[in-house]
């Protein structure tokens, strides 16, 4: 294959896939418009370039990401088995798409599973995970639920996303747990203190999301650029005001360091993600050939000692302006509490 391959979760619970893996939520949601007809033929490319994890969740476009990927899968000639399907779950949305909060009870867990697998045309998927810690459901009740899925055969592994090191010790006591997706980049490096180390002691993978910070760290940022209506980005504080413009300074110097290696911006921020351990695995959110290209050459650049040494004078650890979310979600962040 053209990638290499990376082992999320411990042996009680491997999963071998790609170094790299795609993040579809982009081509049905919140980034703005999506043309299908690319989103399809980009997954097609993924796939044929040998990448073997594709992530999504129910409410992308409230069921039309599974949609797609079922079709594009359908459309690839690719055997299911050679695609490991990644599904968050319990983020609750209304017509309009606006939140109304999570639901991770254990009925809603084998609810939504039934409804994931009739639109993936599937009857199973590899991760399964709820989408946020459930306040009012203890996390024992909601991986109990999922094990039962195990046993059932309606899924391979349990996951989890943006949880804290004590809630991750309590899942991992119920089954075990392959690998918690979770926002990190050279911008959001909140789980180097306590959560990165619990999951290495636990034997629990990472599926970093976020690497590019939606685009913010890509290279290709403008500050001038419009939004449409919805974006995530226009009510993002690392993208208004003061703030973006602080965080375009880091990219300039970052370009720099791109440039001594011959890559792109976005290049050396996937890689330096890439670099930071055998047990994580960056989830790039390409919606187009044409950046997924690009993202996949950071999979071939080699950062020395001193590479690293020089992104981290660029973008030194807390250096970024602003949240990755309002103050509204980030309370709800079982990760950053």
């Amino acid at each position: 294959m053209a990638l290499n391959e990376r082992t999320l979760g411990s042996k009680t619970s491997p999963l071998v896939v790609s170094r790299l893996g795609l993040g579809a939520m982009g081509m049905s949601d919140l980034y703005g418009p999506a043309d299908e007809a690319e989103s399809t033929a980009t997954i097609h490319a993924a796939f044929d370039a040998g990448l073997t994890l594709i992530d999504t969740g129910d409410f992308y476009g409230m069921g039309h990401n599974e949609l797609l990927i079922r079709d594009a899968l359908r459309s690839s000639g690719r055997a299911r088995g050679e695609v490991a399907i990644s599904v968050k779950f319990g983020a609750q949305r209304d017509y309009a798409g606006n939140w109304l909060g999570y639901d991770a009870r254990p009925a809603a867990v084998k609810t939504a599973l039934a409804y994931t697998l009739r639109r993936l045309g599937t009857d199973y998927v590899d991760v399964y995970r709820p989408a946020r810690l459930d306040p009012n459901v203890p996390i024992e009740e909601t991986v109990g639920a999922i094990a039962e899925m195990v046993e059932a055969g309606y899924v391979r592994h349990i996951g989890l996303s943006e949880v804290g090191a004590e809630t991750l010790r309590r899942a991992q006591a119920v089954h075990p747990i392959t690998d918690l997706q979770i926002e990190y980049s050279l911008v959001s490096r909140g789980i180097e203190k306590e959560i990165l180390p619990t999951v290495r002691e636990l034997g629990i993978g990472v599926t970093a999301y976020g690497v590019l910070s939606r685009g913010l760290i890509s290279g290709h940022w403008q500050a001038d650029r419009q939004l449409s209506a919805g974006d995530f980005r226009g009510f993002s504080p690392r993208f208004q005001g003061d703030n973006l413009e602080a965080n375009l300074r880091l990219v300039e110097a970052l370009r720099a360091v791109a440039e001594a290696k011959d890559a792109s911006v976005a290049q050396v921020a996937i890689a330096w993600v890439l670099a930071q351990g055998d047990d994580i695995v960056p989830l790039v959110g390409a919606r187009r050939r044409e950046r997924l290209t690009e993202a996949l050459g950071a999979a071939e650049l080699v950062l020395e000692p001193a590479d690293l040494a020089a992104i981290e004078e660029a973008v030194p650890q807390g250096s970024a302006a602003g949240d990755r979310y309002v103050a509204a979600q980030m309370a709800h962040l079982d990760s950053e509490k």
